[in-house]
């Protein structure tokens, strides 16, 4: 029988393919991984941004960026731009938007993230009466989560200490600002001294007061004539009056 026999002119071309063919593959895998943009690179992008504009907030900010899709294939940006929509504030949950303005990419995609800022707060630490005057024995701190509260609080005890309470108090309460006043200076039916300053002159008088005043609020005085007059409660018995 005769043997039959392949011309190598006709098995080289497909060897050519057979030993490219690896190179090909590689190259086309290298340049899909360089085109797409890698996804750990946007949420890093954004955790940068929210702790750099948050860097002034009270207590610890933790950043917690939402989940994106992996399988989101965008253009590789030479220059990822975080940004915030105008009126946003980067406080509890937002959206944190991330640009690539290129000339071979051009996008703009969207994420949920959330921003919590951890503080010690005053909190009250035993009941305390209406009208009782407030020491460092009511305080106590407790760490909590700023942005899941919605009235203003207190972080330092030289802010309460002093104040009066306005109401009944129950201990475990983070103290706010309308559960307290500041002390009265000037109380009603007290004699005062009625103080008129101006430009080279000091008139004083006497009077009484008709109404209970903080420091720096306005009260109401009636004069030895029976005139009322108004003026800035101060310290010592006196009612500042404008000229």
């Amino acid at each position: 029988m005769q043997k039959m026999t392949t011309p190598v002119t006709k098995l080289f071309p497909c060897l050519l393919v057979l030993m490219l063919f690896p190179c090909t593959y590689a190259w086309a895998q290298q340049k899909s991984s360089i085109e797409h943009q890698e996804i750990a690179l946007i949420k890093n992008a954004i955790e940068v941004f929210l702790y750099n504009n948050t860097a002034n907030l009270p207590g610890q900010v933790i950043v917690n960026v939402g989940q994106i899709d992996n399988q989101l294939k965008l253009p590789k940006c030479p220059q990822l731009e975080p940004f915030v929509s105008k009126g946003s504030r980067l406080w509890g949950k937002t959206s944190v938007g991330v640009r690539c303005d290129s000339e071979n990419a051009a996008w703009t995609i969207y994420v949920q993230a959330e921003i919590n800022v951890m503080a010690d707060i005053l909190h009250i630490a035993r009941p305390i009466s209406s009208g009782q005057t407030i020491t460092f024995e009511d305080v106590t701190l407790q760490n909590i989560n700023l942005t899941q509260i919605p009235d203003s609080v207190f972080t330092d005890a030289n802010q309460v200490v002093g104040k009066i309470a306005t109401s009944n108090l129950t201990a475990g309460q983070p103290f706010r600002p309308q559960m307290l006043r500041a002390p009265f200076a000037i109380l009603r039916g007290q004699t005062v001294n009625l103080v008129v300053q101006g430009r080279g002159f000091n008139i004083r008088s006497e009077g009484t007061a008709l109404t209970d005043a903080a420091e720096g609020q306005v009260v109401q005085v009636r004069n030895k004539s029976g005139k009322i007059i108004s003026g800035l409660a101060r310290h010592n018995s006196i009612v500042e009056v404008q000229p």
